[in-house]
């Protein structure tokens, strides 16, 4: 009996780490556009944003509030995608509108992580789940063409496990991450349009 109860604690046990395994694999994941997508007019698009509560607000000032929130006060009707030229909103009614990112800043989010990783590349605002949420990691970037230092600090990830690093558009460069005695070492580009602002793949060793 005892050996029965015990197989059925292992295989709950082991159904629910496969779940939560589940659950941060697919935390990234950011439908793209689709045609049953409304790409809202202009005033429309404008009175979409100010009924999301961001009114007044550049692509900057959204980020950073979504970025930063809590992940328990993240809204479940609100898909917020970046790309590298634009921020797109999209509502539980499937209407969408853009703000234009800063034309001379990139944002890249990175999820740093020991054992747990998963597969994105532009981030999703909203679902975008890391390992190592709420930790400091010292942080270097780097201007490869240059050598010229970015960022050199002490940051914090947010509480969706992620850092939010705004590098100037146009170079290549070197992010350096040391925590706990790990380190890891990532290149990263802000020159194309489809360059990656989700980087999932720098593991601490």
């Amino acid at each position: 009996m005892n050996q029965k109860i015990t197989r059925r604690a292992s295989l709950s046990g082991a159904i629910a780490m496969a779940a939560a395994s589940m659950l941060l694999l697919a935390g990234c994941s950011t439908p793209a556009p689709t045609p049953s997508a409304v790409s809202a007019p202009p005033s429309a698009a404008t009175e979409l944003i100010a009924e999301l509560g961001f009114d007044g607000k550049s692509a900057k000032d959204v980020i950073t509030e979504l970025d930063t929130l809590p992940v328990a006060e993240r809204s479940s009707e609100l898909m917020a995608s970046i790309r590298p030229e634009a921020l797109t909103l999209r509502d539980a009614a499937n209407r969408e509108a853009t703000l234009p990112m800063p034309a001379n800043e990139f944002y890249v989010s990175v999820a740093p992580y020991v054992s747990q990783t998963h597969e994105c590349h532009f981030h999703s605002l909203t679902t975008c789940l890391g390992e190592l949420a709420n930790q400091e990691v010292e942080v270097t970037v780097t201007n490869d063409a240059t050598g010229e230092v970015l960022i050199k600090e002490a940051l914090h990830t947010y509480d969706n496990g992620f850092l939010g690093l705004w590098l100037p558009r146009g170079i290549d460069a070197t992010l350096t991450l040391n925590q706990g005695g790990k380190s890891a070492t990532q290149v990263l580009s802000t020159k194309n349009a489809d360059d990656p602002t989700c980087v999932t793949t720098t593991q601490l060793s």
